[in-house]
């Protein structure tokens, strides 16, 4: 993210008493400035004459002539070091000071300058402007106490743009942590959908789309228990399609399999959301149905099976039994369906007599 020049300011809380505090460290004091100060008419009657020196030397190393590019460029860049050394011999050193120096190094930083590429050009700028003052000032003294100033300033302005190194790539680091947890997210969120949707196909059975028979004992349970909280009786049915292996023989498994499609429709359709379906195994079915008498299940959802089994399939019949448990007492899972399916194979006994009222 682009942020302004004010932004890194405060970021770096740049107060007036940091940087004098900054100041104090690099010994910068007025006498300092007012050396810099005498030495700004010497360096600007020979500003041009510098910079030319400066971007010729710089332009000749690849690395800095790939980056400026272009005659126009180079031109804005001529001009942008002209105001900069301008500005190390025209204090005060304050904060607008401080702010051109970090625009500075947001800049370098922005279009790709390495830090040993501006360390190098600063050094080059240092030892030109060395070259200048000790041609312009006689005092020795004075040229001396000059260059000292310069050169704590100099170490000012590096730290400052530094500073503004420092602070991109922390942001950058920052920005991509936050890319990159902003991904885990999206994957772990992923990964949790991908999971459920595994863990739903391995409780489904594909033929049929109820429940597969593994889940059974653990919602059978699961039921009971919630019954038992709630005082309400469970009933169990538990059926098979009668003839199935004569279907599968005379017609086909692929009509076979469509019977069992057509079945497990059926009880998915006719029954309630809080019901659960299972394919046990080949041709037989389970259904769990809370708060629910046996008489209720007889009456009205074996009823309602048959008939919407019927009006899809011609011949198809099933054999069904039906158990009931609570509320005073609850049978064991195991228990429960065992007798439902013996109930089961007692109606189909049953069906080969002579008509008798089925379920």
């Amino acid at each position: 993210m682009r942020q302004t020049d004010q932004t890194l300011f405060e970021q770096l809380r740049m107060t007036d008493l940091e940087i004098e505090y900054r100041k104090d460290l690099f010994s910068i004091r007025r006498q300092d400035q007012e050396l810099l100060n005498a030495a700004s008419p010497l360096v600007e009657a020979r500003i041009g004459e510098l910079i030319e020196r400066f971007y010729k030397e710089q332009t000749s190393i690849p690395e800095v002539a790939l980056l400026i590019g272009d005659a126009d460029t180079l031109g804005r860049l001529k001009s942008t070091q002209q105001r900069y050394v301008f500005d190390l011999f025209n204090g005060p050193y304050d904060h607008d000071y401080v702010k051109n120096r970090l625009r500075i190094g947001l800049v370098h930083k922005r279009i790709g300058v390495e830090p040993k590429l501006f360390l190098a050009g600063i050094c080059r700028l240092r030892g030109l402007l060395q070259e200048l003052l000790s041609e312009e000032i006689s005092g020795p003294d004075t040229l001396q106490q000059t260059l000292a100033a310069m050169e704590k300033l100099f170490l000012f302005d590096v730290n400052l743009v530094f500073d503004t190194y420092i602070r991109s790539l922390v942001s950058e680091v920052e920005a991509e942590k936050n890319k990159l947890d902003q991904y885990a997210k999206v994957l772990e969120e992923k990964v949790r959908e991908r999971t459920r949707q595994l863990e739903e196909l391995a409780r489904i059975d594909p033929l049929t789309g109820l429940l597969n028979i593994r889940y059974l004992n653990e919602v059978l349970t699961r039921t009971l228990r919630r019954a038992a909280r709630r005082g309400e009786p469970v009933s169990l049915v538990f059926m098979d399609v009668d003839s199935f292996k004569s279907i599968n023989d005379t017609r086909g498994h692929l009509y076979g399999d469509e019977v069992l499609r057509v079945v497990g429709d059926a009880i998915g359709k006719i029954s309630r959301a809080e019901d659960s379906c299972f394919r046990y195994g080949g041709d037989e079915f389970c259904v769990i149905l809370p708060n629910c008498r046996a008489e209720q299940a007889r009456d009205t959802y074996c009823m309602r099976l048959r008939k919407e089994v019927s009006d899809q399939l011609e011949n198809v019949t099933l054999s069904i039994g039906i158990v009931e448990t609570g509320p005073d007492d609850y049978q064991e899972p195991s228990q429960l369906i065992h007798t439902a399916d013996a109930r089961m194979y007692q109606e189909k006994r049953a069906s080969k007599l002579p008509p008798r009222e089925r379920c």
